[in-house]
């Protein structure tokens, strides 16, 4: 496949994939009352830390090998029985837990147990096809999914339990699954399973399962407790503004999650950190554009959006656009490190969330909610700063050891 063709079916699949989920939020909403919809949103928040927290520990790792034939496609058909085999257990133990507990809640919790293997299974053979260079493979799936979903929320009635709901959401994944499966077995014939490795002290999966829940886990919960002790409005005006650079997180998805096989096709190192970094560029111009154009939106447009939080929303539109063209930056910052050294990523992530958090704390203290918006964006700055530096000076020290990208046993973390 041609790299614009590849590049295109990659950014569709994740923006097909964002779609499903919102609109099987959507959804939820029309069908539920106001308290079984809060209900069904708890476990579904369940499930959204369950997913990264999977594709951080087996998707991510996976799109970093490089390799060709049948160890690259034993890699990929692992990736795919690690995590069923794994989401199945910890299923298992959900809902063994869950079904002794009463109330709506629990039994939602119990369904997505019995769920879990199957949508995480599904999201896991996205990033096998991305790594085999297939995302076409990929796109295909997960439109089968976004219909299948679609179709049996659909024909559900109102006041539909968010235990029902979940099931119905999770079982239409079978037919993705079942598909995907399918074509993974036939991508790669004859590879055999490599477990042992991505069970081994020293995998970068667990690095990357550290940086996952650093860098959300301190933003969301920040934010959150700057409401409570502080201005509730806080949290439903940077939630707000976040909400309208939605399309922007699937970019920023897309480069991380399946940029590394796409650039991969650039043998020569130095052509691939200077096509990481017309990236950034690309990806931080196409930011300040989103940005200009939500401020231009006439104020009956923004209050048919966000409702009654579009005014203190729009305020934070200069400092939000701000904040993710420096994202941009500093993602694709990131992604050029995995590329050179997978290992140097996460004390950058772990120490620039936390100088995130305290200047969004001290911005708010000086200016108020505005404030805050601008203590993140100049977070994100300091961080896309970091990680350009941290690039240069690997490039200096020369290229990483070809092991730690394609060999089976990974070296253990240091």
């Amino acid at each position: 496949m041609r790299a614009r063709t590849a590049i295109l079916c990659s950014v569709a699949d994740q923006g097909v994939a964002a779609l499903t989920n919102i609109l099987v939020l959507v959804a939820a909403a029309r069908l539920s009352t106001v308290a079984d919809f809060a209900r069904f949103s708890a476990v579904y928040l369940v499930f959204t830390v369950l997913l990264g927290v999977s594709g951080a520990y087996t998707g991510q790792p996976l799109v970093l090998r490089r390799g060709e034939g049948k160890a690259i496609g034993g890699a990929c058909r692992s990736a795919v029985v690690l995590t069923v085999g794994a989401s199945a257990a910890l299923g298992a133990l959900l809902a063994a837990v869950c079904l002794a507990v009463p109330g709506e809640t629990a039994r939602a919790l119990t369904m997505l147990g019995l769920v879990l293997p199957v949508v995480l299974g599904q999201d896991a053979l996205r990033y096998a096809f991305s790594t085999l260079q297939l995302p076409h493979l990929a796109l295909g799936a997960d439109l089968v999914r976004l219909l299948c979903v679609l179709g049996a929320l659909s024909v559900q009635e109102y006041g539909a339990p968010p235990a029902r709901l979940i099931l119905v959401w999770g079982l239409s994944a079978l037919p993705a699954l079942v598909l995907s499966a399918l074509l993974l077995r036939r991508s790669t014939p004859g590879a055999s399973l490599l477990l042992r490795p991505m069970l081994r002290r020293g995998h970068l999966g667990g690095r990357f399962v550290v940086e996952f829940g650093v860098g959300n886990a301190t933003s969301q919960l920040s934010v959150l407790g700057l409401g409570a002790v502080g201005n509730p409005l806080l949290v439903g005006a940077l939630r707000g503004a976040t909400t309208l650079f939605g399309p922007l997180n699937v970019l920023f998805t897309s480069a991380t999650s399946f940029g590394p096989p796409l650039l991969g096709r650039i043998g020569e190192e130095r052509r691939r950190v200077r096509a990481t970094a017309g990236l950034a560029a690309v990806l931080a111009a196409t930011a300040a554009l989103w940005a200009t154009v939500l401020a231009l939106l006439p104020d009956r447009a923004g209050r048919e959006l966000l409702g009654d939080t579009w005014p203190t929303a729009s305020a934070l539109l200069p400092a939000t656009g701000s904040q993710y063209a420096a994202m941009a930056v500093g993602t694709c910052g990131l992604l050029a490190l995995r590329m050179l050294d997978p290992r140097t990523t996460l004390s950058i992530q772990v120490v620039f969330s936390l100088t995130a958090v305290a200047f969004m704390a001290g911005g708010y203290a000086l200016g108020g909610v505005p404030g805050a918006a601008w203590g993140l964006c100049l977070g994100s700055l300091c961080k896309a700063v970091a990680t350009w530096t941290r690039v240069a000076r690997l490039r200096r020290r020369g290229p990483v050891a070809e092991d730690v990208l394609s060999a089976d046993a990974l070296p253990s973390a240091p």
